[in-house]
């Protein structure tokens, strides 16, 4: 499954790298004299109300759902790190204070407390990427606490304290890169769920901001022309399934790789 998603998300890779190249006209650039044409040799994928290229704008828009879904999965990732690290190596009261917190923000439904801080923000791609990130971080510290519960008596660790090395290094040089394994998995499955988010706010108004190319903001001009321009919904919508599902049959595949006993399995 690994593969199969390297394969969906390899072309996805060098669309956003060189879109420049790939692209047949501006994104941005109106026409108004080719105004909703269907896909054709010189519009594969058609134009919108205003005359764009849509395989222009799928293209470009591919950069910012890549870079929406690697900054705020890494915003998360980083920050879910540190706290489960210093929750599941000294335990005792700080474990407790900081697990509750995690338990009370894990209370509110994730979405629309996006939702109300964009609505306060001004939006942006950077206030878009920093509130996701934000707002992901609870399952990745909950992870990581449980993987240093379980790997802080072992006899390596104690060695360590043995030798009278400092708390820092052995969290972070010791400890911690034992309990990575099962992030790499939950951080590319979030990626696909951060572009999902990033396109959801685009669609509702609330995310990328027009003319910034978007896939969320291509499907807001879709909804008003479904009867007429059917391509304006159908090649950025298959552009986020293919994206999503390219993620999750990646990480997917990480779990079998970095799982022992799934490995044994499928041998």
């Amino acid at each position: 499954m690994a593969l199969v998603g390297l394969i969906i998300l390899v072309p996805m890779f060098l669309c956003a790298l060189f879109a420049p190249f790939i692209s047949l006209h501006d994104p941005v650039e109106p026409d108004l004299r080719n105004i909703l044409t269907s896909p054709s040799f010189s519009h594969p994928f058609g134009t919108d109300t205003l005359g764009r290229d849509v395989f222009s704008r799928v293209v470009y828009g591919s950069r910012i759902s890549l870079l929406v879904g690697f900054v705020s999965v890494g915003i998360a990732t980083l920050i879910g790190i540190m706290i489960g690290a210093v929750s599941g190596y000294y335990g005792g009261i700080i474990d407790e204070l900081i697990m509750r917190f995690v338990d009370l923000v894990m209370c509110f439904p994730t979405f629309f407390l996006i939702l109300a801080v964009i609505a306060l923000l001004e939006p942006s791609i950077w206030n878009i990427m920093i509130v996701i990130g934000l707002t992901n971080w609870m399952g990745i510290a909950r992870l990581i606490r449980a993987e240093i519960l379980s790997i802080k008596n072992k006899e390596f660790v104690l060695a360590a304290k043995a030798q009278g090395f400092s708390e820092y290094r052995i969290i972070f040089k010791h400890v911690l890169p034992n309990a990575l394994s099962p992030v790499y998995v939950v951080a590319t499955l979030g990626i696909g769920g951060a572009i999902l988010t990033e396109s959801a706010l685009s669609f509702l108004g609330i995310g990328v901001q027009p003319p910034t190319p978007s896939w969320g903001n291509i499907l807001t001009q879709a909804k008003d022309n479904i009867e007429v321009a059917w391509w304006l919904s159908l090649y950025p919508g298959l552009a986020i399934f293919l994206t999503v599902m390219g993620y999750n049959l990646f990480g997917e595949g990480l779990r079998d790789i970095f799982d022992p006993r799934r490995r044994y399995q499928l041998r």
